[in-house]
């Protein structure tokens, strides 16, 4: 539980083993492994290929993961197994992917795969997962609350030896303080330490260097010859002691990684926030008027269920009775509650805030619009960017080269003393550990990620966040991304003395009578008034005819709406409109144009003060193009475009040196967003189109399009000053370590401070970002 005490340290330095890892938690024998080999229990934690027969994709969270470059052996450990075809390990989130065939393998397999490399394993969508989670949390802050406890204390005996004049102190002074030193930083290398020592073990095991193994042999180096020269103070190895290094080292790099392990909740917050927004159970309405609470997995498409006010909704499906506001906040990034009531839609994971609601479910588990937001951010959160893959896989061999320098540079050193050469050997492993080169790339971009998930951006690549820092184009396709799919009434021209306000709820009265759009604009235009027509006849192509009544007493007129011819009216401009006319002939003309979505003008404004070109795409007549290319402030826009016009040019501003970023929603604008360096499709788009895209924002929200590219500008500049610093610090420290200038101390000091500085660099991405 949430609120069960720190568990002691006590207990963890008397058994040296299990200070290796967090305990895997009761609820994983080999009963509980397999069980996850029932094909009931694959929907808990995985999904099928729709592209592949007989192919799953599932998440396990593993445990034991101490550093990035245990994605390596968890890979290695997997990818051989029978029926797995593919394995995406991030570290930065403890989470492993795995595309497996349902006719040759078996997830137990995979968990006995993991336990024999030294790791545990859980399903990512066991509410398990969970508990070793928590406790993983609790046992680092309590290594990190040791380390720092006894840092201070050898600090404090430490200090004497330092300022004490030759002959100030007195031997038996002396042996006491390195004594009582040696006292403290035992818990420091029992228990502090397990996390270091037990993943160096495991990577030489499996005959790799990870980056804890040159920081596991610097700390060992190091205490076992300041252990040596306080019981032997005249031994060759009794000139100096390291406790103070060795102590304050493992506190700062404890530090980093608890920074890390905060960053990396906060940046996976977001999903595990979404994976708990489904309830468990669901109260089921029966025939005979009567309730029943059901487990949501015996829920069927045509239930009715009752939510109460609090409570999230199990499926997606259609109001039937009741009104309230839902929250839909953390699914769309619509941060304003939304109205519901009989008739409308509600998605699965949103709350409800205010009233009871009778629902019909028409969509379950992964058919439901919530499935498919948490299978893209699984996806995300597991994949991990091309500069961060570089940096593993030379990660071993730059660390081989690092044990290879210690060993040469104790050679070198060793006619000046034993003592010497030991201290350089242990300022060159610890000052060279790679650990802020791993860093850089995956805590920025998973940072980044998260800030965006909280607005509501989808991100389906981790790589489009390196794309979209360079885009200097932006394409809009016009029809369903800049405008609504919908007429509005731009302009209204009355015969003199008629008012164009009563012209408009004359239109109106006949225009609820027809389904053709620009009928449906005038009377969205007037909203809701008292005036209602009778004996109304459609004429096919031309326009509706009818009675029209109105609630100050006058007789009922017969009017017409429709066409120029039809309703004698002046001709049409270039423009689209509808025509109004009575017995004495032509009343009134409506303008009508598409409407620009909410938010478009602001949103068009913000790319062209980042200094971004914007253009706009569209199979409409270039004149109404025009228009509309005017009313949201783009700077070109391109009519009668097909798409294969579209690709064109597309392709042709690429070929010209632009990078583009497509933002569209149709069946026909898949292959352009294929094409395009970037790819940002609406929420609310045909699959097809989210399918080739990097970027999905929810809710329509065309603000989100400069927010997502000033966030990867963000990401760019902060994933550059992370590689800046960590050569920097490499290009000025190992010649200083190997010339025997950096004592050991200072070489811990500067390794955990590159690596904190690295993660609290990134860790400012995870902040939302104010508007553009």
């Amino acid at each position: 539980m949430e609120s069960a005490a720190l568990p002691s340290p006590v207990a963890r330095v008397a058994a040296p083993g299990a200070a290796v890892r967090p305990p895997v938690p009761p609820a994983a024998p080999p009963e509980r492994a397999a069980a996850l080999d029932e094909p009931a229990e694959w929907a808990s934690f995985g999904r099928p290929l729709k592209d592949r027969a007989d192919c799953w994709e599932s998440y396990l969270a593993i445990e034991g993961m101490y550093c990035p470059a245990c994605s390596l052996t968890i890979e290695d450990a997997l990818r051989g197994l029978p029926g797995v075809q593919g394995v995406e390990v991030n570290g930065a989130t403890a989470t492993a992917r795995v595309v497996w065939s349902t006719a040759q393998g078996r997830p137990s397999q995979w968990l006995r795969a993991l336990e024999q490399a030294g790791y545990a394993g859980l399903p990512a969508g066991d509410q398990l997962a969970a508990v070793p989670r928590r406790q993983a949390q609790r046992v680092l802050l309590w290594r990190w609350l040791v380390a720092g406890f006894c840092m201070m204390q050898v600090m404090m005996y430490a200090y004497p030896s330092y300022v004490a004049a030759p002959g100030e102190m007195s031997p038996d002074v002396a042996a006491l303080l390195r004594w009582a030193s040696w006292l403290l930083t035992l818990p420091v290398m029992v228990f502090s330490c397990g996390p270091f020592f037990s993943s160096a073990w495991r990577d030489l095991r499996a005959r790799r260097i990870g980056m804890d193994v040159p920081v596991s042999l610097g700390i060992l180096i190091a205490f076992a010859a300041s252990t040596a020269a306080t019981f032997d103070p005249a031994g060759p190895l009794g000139g100096e002691v390291w406790f103070d290094s060795v102590t304050m080292f493992v506190f700062f790099l404890l530090s980093g990684r608890l920074l890390e392990q905060r960053l990396r909740d906060r940046t996976a917050g977001a999903l595990d926030a979404l994976a708990r927004r489904l309830p468990d159970t669901a109260e089921r309405l029966l025939p005979t008027g009567t309730t029943e609470r059901v487990p949501v997995r015996r829920l069927v498409v045509g239930d009715r269920i009752r939510v109460r006010p609090g409570e999230a909704f199990p499926a997606d499906g259609t109001v039937l009775s009741g009104d309230s506001s839902v929250d839909e906040a953390l699914l769309t990034g619509e941060s304003t509650p939304l109205a519901r009531r009989a008739g409308d839609a509600v998605i699965a994971g949103s709350h409800n805030l205010r009233a009871v609601l009778e629902v019909r479910v028409e969509r379950l588990g992964e058919d439901t619009r919530y499935a498919e937001i948490a299978a893209l951010m699984e996806r995300a959160s597991v994949e991990k960017p091309a500069s961060a893959k570089l940096a593993d896989r030379i990660a071993s061999p730059f660390l081989g080269a690092v044990v290879l320098a210690a060993v040469l540079a104790a050679w070198w050193w060793w006619p000046q003393g034993p003592g010497h050469a030991l201290g350089v050997a242990v300022a060159v492993l610890i000052v060279t550990c790679p650990c802020a080169l791993s860093l850089a790339t995956p805590s920025a971009t998973l940072a980044a990620a998260g800030s965006l998930a909280r607005r509501g951006v989808l991100v389906r690549r981790l790589e489009a966040l390196e794309a979209g820092a360079k885009v200097d184009t932006v394409v809009f396709d016009k029809t369903g991304t800049l405008t609504n799919d919908r007429m509005a009434v731009r302009a209204i021209h009355a015969r003199e003395g008629v008012a164009t306000g009563e012209a408009l709820r004359l239109a109106a009265a006949l225009a609820r009578q027809s389904l053709h759009p620009a009928a449906r604009a005038i009377a969205a235009e007037a909203g809701a008034v008292g005036w209602s027509a009778t004996a109304v006849e459609e004429h096919p192509g031309e326009g509706v005819e009818g009675l029209v009544a109105g609630d100050s007493g006058w007789l009922p007129r017969r009017l017409r709406l429709g066409s120029a011819a039809f309703c004698a009216a002046p001709p049409e401009q270039a423009r689209a409109q509808v025509h109004l006319a009575d017995e004495a002939g032509w009343l009134a003309s409506f303008e009508l144009d598409e409407s620009l979505r909410a938010g478009a003008l602001g949103a068009v404004g913000a790319l062209r003060r980042m200094g971004l070109a914007v253009q706009m795409l569209s199979g409409d007549q270039q004149a109404a193009v025009d228009r509309l290319a005017w009313r949201a402030g783009v700077e070109q826009g391109f009519g009668r475009q097909t798409p294969d016009d579209k690709l064109a040019h597309v392709a042709a501003l690429q070929q010209a040196g632009h990078r583009v970023a497509m933002v569209g929603d149709g069946m026909n604008d898949a292959p352009v967003l294929a094409r395009a360096d970037l790819s940002i499709a609406m929420g609310e788009g045909v699959p097809v189109a989210q399918a080739r895209s990097d970027f999905i924002v929810q809710g329509g929200r065309l603000d989100a399009v400069a927010l997502l590219l000033a966030q990867a500008r963000r990401t760019r500049r902060v994933v550059r000053q992370n590689l800046f610093w960590a050569a920097v610090y490499n290009a000025v420290s190992v010649p200083l370590a190997l010339a025997g200038a950096m004592p050991p101390w200072l070489a811990g000091l500067g390794m955990a401070a590159s690596s904190l500085l690295v993660v609290l660099n990134a860790a400012r991405l995870a902040r939302v970002p104010k508007e553009t």
